[in-house]
């Protein structure tokens, strides 16, 4: 059972009577659907849909939310938050010492009646990857063995895989794994996702990509027939993540033109619980 220290991770707690309320008018993801002992995509976005700040979101008990967040970003996320406050009854702060760890093919799953530790459904169940929260690890994993374990189903991170600031939600998926909450009502920047969700315009897409060969590094540009379509993200060996225009992707392979990222050749497929072809007009299902 790999399990790993997370020391770049900060939680930042919502706690109080309207703590429900203020979160699912702001945020990305439908609350309403966030069971007990689970941890989920979400994210706040900007006005104009772009991701301003990502997380994870548990309940951490009665009127209470804790947001797995990044670490170096945790206080300027709370002060964010704090501005949509106003008058509602919800404390707002960030757990500064409490440690943040992860497990996977764990011997159980997480317990309801538990809080400190809940299951990330970013990856499929059968792996059990469990997020645990004020536990001390003896003896961690290698983090590259977690960069693996994201690569292979598709699971990215900001900073690794995006910058805050310059991604829509469609981009790595949200659409797809429960990170946007398409049937809920408003929050911040609600009407770009809509939008972008209803017409169908996303064209650039996390894949999984596997290299002929070891990949370059994460950054580096993916090309079709000379013409950039996206860069890599994590990278682990011979295979990764990349956010690419599918649709370019698609029609150079078609055509028996390779993908490279750098000299590299690539093969390229969507995440097992993503709904979208690679093909030149293939979009997402509708939720």
């Amino acid at each position: 059972m790999p399990t790993l220290q997370l020391p770049d991770r900060a939680i930042l707690l919502a706690a109080g009577p309207d703590a429900e309320t203020l979160l699912q008018n702001v945020i990305t993801p439908d609350l309403s659907a966030l069971a007990e002992g689970e941890a989920r995509p979400g994210a706040l976005l900007t006005p104009q849909g772009k991701i301003l700040y990502d997380f994870l979101i548990s309940r951490a008990g009665e009127q209470a939310f804790r947001l797995d967040c990044r670490r170096d970003v945790a206080a300027d996320f709370l002060k964010r938050l704090m501005l949509y406050r106003l008058r509602a009854k919800v404390e707002l702060s960030v757990q500064d010492q409490q440690l943040v760890a992860v497990e996977w093919e764990a011997d159980s799953t997480a317990s309801e009646s538990d809080s400190s530790a809940v299951t990330d459904r970013r990856f499929p169940d059968a792996l059990k990857v469990i997020r645990r929260y004020g536990a001390t690890i003896q003896q961690p994993a290698d983090a590259a063995a977690w960069d693996r374990l994201r690569s292979a189903h598709g699971v990215p991170e900001s900073g690794s895989d995006y910058a805050l600031g310059d991604a829509f939600p469609h981009e790595i998926l949200f659409d797809q794994n429960g990170g946007v909450g398409l049937k809920k009502g408003c929050y911040v920047g609600q009407e770009v996702v809509s939008r972008m969700h209803h017409r169908g315009t996303a064209r650039r897409r996390l894949v999984i990509v596997r290299g002929e060969s070891a990949l370059p590094a994460q950054g580096t540009e993916v090309t079709a027939d000379g013409r950039a379509i996206g860069a890599l993200g994590t990278v682990s060996g011979r295979d990764g993540l990349a956010i690419l225009r599918i649709d370019r992707a698609a029609e150079a392979m078609e055509a028996g033109i390779p993908v490279l990222a750098g000299v590299v050749p690539l093969a390229i497929r969507p995440p097992a619980y993503a709904k979208f072809p690679i093909s030149p007009g293939g979009q997402a299902e509708t939720a």
